[in-house]
């Protein structure tokens, strides 16, 4: 977020000149339907955080998390406050309360989006669930990916594909404890996010990639590489910002270098995909049947475009291989910090699965490696901010005036540091959610936001997290040879650390 501001040089100073006049015109052209339009409706306008002409409050979110200035202005404008992006109003959320009366109650109101140039290039326009409109479209491709992949009675087809990777993470740490010293460092992040890709690839394309010819580039790409362009790039270009999405009524004045990079990030994703594509359709005409996503597409969802095909097909791989790592990497991390809670985890583990490997049918006896699970979905929100849904029409939130046209942030981040809903939130404390006759709900951190448009991959998240949280403590004693390893993350998508984790492990037996 610190490059929003960035404003680059314009090809001459008679175009800067005529692009700021235009810029002053629209700022008062705004403001005077903005306040016409307030005293025209009798609730009050939403509080506004004061900012300067033109630029609004773009000064002040330099920082790379900008959750957490929402966060410290909620503790002075209230939990409902409007802040000025450029020529953009946003209202910003920071309550859990209003945020589900957003998703639930006003959700006919609110249920569009308007996306970044980034976002608009490498969604291909909306065309997948977590970016699409709520309309026919969305519907039916959700429908497709709870049916084919994510939804309960595909994740039971699927389950084969979870062991084999749980039990190649735990090979790998096996394997390390053999090779190494006694006193070095695994990095947990990059064995957990390798095999999460090879489980993506295994449930939507039938196997997993150590390479592929990708005849629209002319070149072999390693498993590494199609990592990096399927999962990495992606996520680092969506929040790459054009300065332009803040001044829209300017987006004549070219910034080719911003272009290029997203248009190359999206050119090498669809090579890589369609090379995936027709290597499963070469399977199919040799005989060879594989359990996988694209064949149920392939089969039902006829109606898909060649692109929408794609897109559906990419949205499972990019999704599956992140933020269930970022969950799982601040787990082990709390856990290894917290040895008393890691050692009570242990016990619970060790009398219900004795000597038997924990499975996904041990979690229902297992409260307390869900409230784990959860109490870390709440400190460290993969996805602090829901991405940003578009008010379409006048409406009301936390008892103010909303007008069309506005921006929507609910910061999730802010709703689970609400003091009086979580008591001491900066504090992980997985008790919180072992409450006697309470039963944890899912949606208590929205975490995966709520109302029609809940994440579709909330299930397979838990069962990935908590399996994986309960195989690495029952396997090994974690701990943290730098105990002064910083609590800090970075702004992505999602929140991962700033730095992988790495930890010393010693087996349990």
């Amino acid at each position: 977020m610190d490059s929003v501001i960035d404003i680059v040089t314009f090809p001459s100073l008679t175009a800067t000149a005529v692009a700021l006049v235009v810029a002053i015109l629209f700022w008062y052209l705004r403001s005077y339907i903005s306040n016409h339009n307030r005293q025209s409706n009798h609730l009050p306008p939403v509080p506004e955080v004061p900012g300067v002409p033109l630029l609004g409050n773009l000064l002040q979110l330099k920082e790379k998390k900008p959750y957490m200035t929402f966060t410290r202005w909620a503790e002075t404008y209230g939990p409902i406050y409007s802040i000025r992006t450029g020529a953009t109003s946003m209202v910003v959320v920071s309550s859990n309360e209003i945020a589900k009366e957003a998703f639930v109650t006003r959700f006919q109101s609110i249920s569009t989006r308007n996306l970044s140039k980034a976002l608009k290039v490498l969604t291909a326009d909306k065309t997948m669930v977590a970016m699409s409109d709520y309309n026919d479209y969305h519907k039916t491709v959700k429908r497709h990916i709870l049916t084919g992949v994510l939804g309960p009675n595909a994740q039971k087809k699927h389950r084969v594909h979870r062991d084999i990777m749980m039990e190649n993470v735990s090979n790998q740490l096996h394997a390390f404890v053999k090779n190494s010293t006694e006193q070095e460092e695994v990095d947990l992040r990059s064995i957990f996010q390798s095999e999460l890709f090879g489980l993506a690839m295994r449930q939507t394309m039938g196997k997993d990639v150590e390479s592929i010819y990708v005849e629209d580039l002319k070149i072999t790409m390693k498993r590494d590489e199609i990592f990096n362009v399927l999962v990495v790039d992606p996520m680092m270009g969506a929040i790459d910002v054009d300065w332009r999405d803040f001044f829209p009524y300017l987006k004549w004045v070219p910034n080719k270098k911003f272009e290029n990079t997203i248009q190359q990030m999206y050119i090498r994703r669809e090579a890589v995909m369609k090379a995936l594509i027709k290597e499963h359709k070469e399977r199919i005409a040799s005989g060879e049947k594989l359990n996988s996503y694209i064949d149920y597409l392939l089969s039902e969802a006829q109606t898909l475009t060649d692109q929408q095909l794609l897109m559906s097909l990419w949205e499972p791989i990019i999704e599956s291989s992140d933020t269930t790592m970022v969950t799982t990497e601040w787990a082990i991390y709390e856990l290894a910090k917290n040895p008393n809670i890691q050692d009570r985890l242990y016990l619970d583990i060790k009398s219900v699965c004795g000597s038997d490997k924990i499975t996904e049918e041990h979690l229902s006896q297992l409260p307390y490696i869900t409230a784990i699970f959860h109490e870390t979905l709440r400190r460290h929100s993969p996805v602090p901010i829901i991405p940003l849904r578009h008010v379409h029409e006048d409406t009301v939130l936390g008892g103010y005036h909303v007008p069309a046209g506005t921006e929507l942030a609910v910061n999730i981040y802010g709703c689970n540091m609400e003091t009086n809903v979580w008591e001491n939130p900066e504090v992980w404390d997985p008790e919180r959610f072992m409450k006697e006759n309470e039963t944890i709900d899912m949606q208590k951190t929205m975490a995966f936001g709520g109302g029609k448009r809940v994440c579709a991959g909330s299930l397979q998240a838990m069962l990935i997290s908590c399996i994986g949280i309960g195989r690495m403590v029952q396997e090994f004693k974690w701990e943290l040879k730098d105990k002064a390893q910083a609590d800090v993350n970075t702004i992505g998508l999602t929140t991962q650390m700033l730095r992988p984790l790495r930890a010393i492990i010693k087996p349990r037996n």
